[in-house]
């Protein structure tokens, strides 16, 4: 029988260039990818694992497909919590900015979360996927310095990953200072000389700024925050992980918006 290869490989595009492969795994981030036109060169399943909508698609896409034990798929995935489901398919791709401001439909207050080196792919798989559920406009992150698209993200995201426009910049505050001059107001989060974050009407464009794990905000983004947001902390515990602050910030942003009638 033969077997598949775990390397990183190539896929050849449209225009003759050449994007990176990885395994992508988890029932929901494979079915989003099946229904998606994302490229994907092969899948595997564990033995004994009954998928019947997924498989009904890698049949009808004709996707070479194989079944393994969970041992060899924990291998190709180098995680264990696959699901019993993995494919081998091309890299998540990015955005401009540019492209993200243009795909907000008109007459739309746009929302867009700019994460400041955030650094666990958990976390921005949690942040893609309460962006789904709010209907943001996308993500922006720091190229370095900060966690990319992988495997990981694609799994917490429940396939959100798909859905919410991500870009990669070299300059966060030159960006910023990009979405300001297109009416943006930039919202960041800090405990000290910082209003309570259900004060803002949020009625303009927002740019929400979730700062790292450890740091925060680093300073020459702060520079650029319009307004500071705090999260009251009754609690022994003086700060939420970033992602769950930024859910709370992003459905609060979401009830100014669209309050109960």
């Amino acid at each position: 029988m033969k077997r598949f290869g775990i390397k990183m490989g190539q896929f050849q595009d449209e225009t003759g260039g050449q994007s990176m492969a990885q395994w992508i795994y988890g029932k929901n981030a494979v079915m989003q990818i099946l229904k998606s036109k994302k490229k994907v060169e092969k899948a595997l399943v564990a033995e004994g694992a009954k998928f019947p909508e997924a498989e009904t698609l890698l049949k009808n896409r004709r996707i070479p497909t194989q079944r393994v034990s969970r041992k060899e798929l924990d291998k190709c995935c180098m995680d264990t919590h696959h699901q019993g489901i993995a494919l081998y398919c091309e890299d998540y791709k990015t955005v401009s900015v540019e492209e993200m401001l243009e795909r907000i439909p008109s007459g739309k207050l746009g929302t867009i979360v700019i994460l400041d080196e955030l650094e666990d792919p958990h976390n921005l798989g949690a942040v893609l996927r309460t962006c789904d559920a709010v209907g943001a406009d996308g993500v922006i992150l720091r190229k370095n310095r900060s966690v990319s698209l992988n495997s990981t993200v694609a799994k917490v995201s429940t396939g959100a990953i798909e859905t919410v426009p991500v870009a990669m910049v070299a300059n966060l505050t030159q960006t910023l200072k990009q979405l300001k001059e297109k009416g943006y107001w930039v919202y960041g989060t800090d405990m000290h000389n910082a209003q309570d974050y259900r004060q803002p009407a949020f009625d303009t464009p927002v740019a929400l700024v979730i700062g790292s794990e450890g740091k925060g905000i680093s300073r020459l983004v702060k520079e650029e925050c319009d307004v500071m947001l705090t999260l009251p902390m009754e609690g022994t515990i003086s700060s939420l992980n970033a992602s769950v602050a930024c859910a709370v910030l992003l459905y609060q942003i979401h009830a100014k918006r669209f309050p109960l009638k």
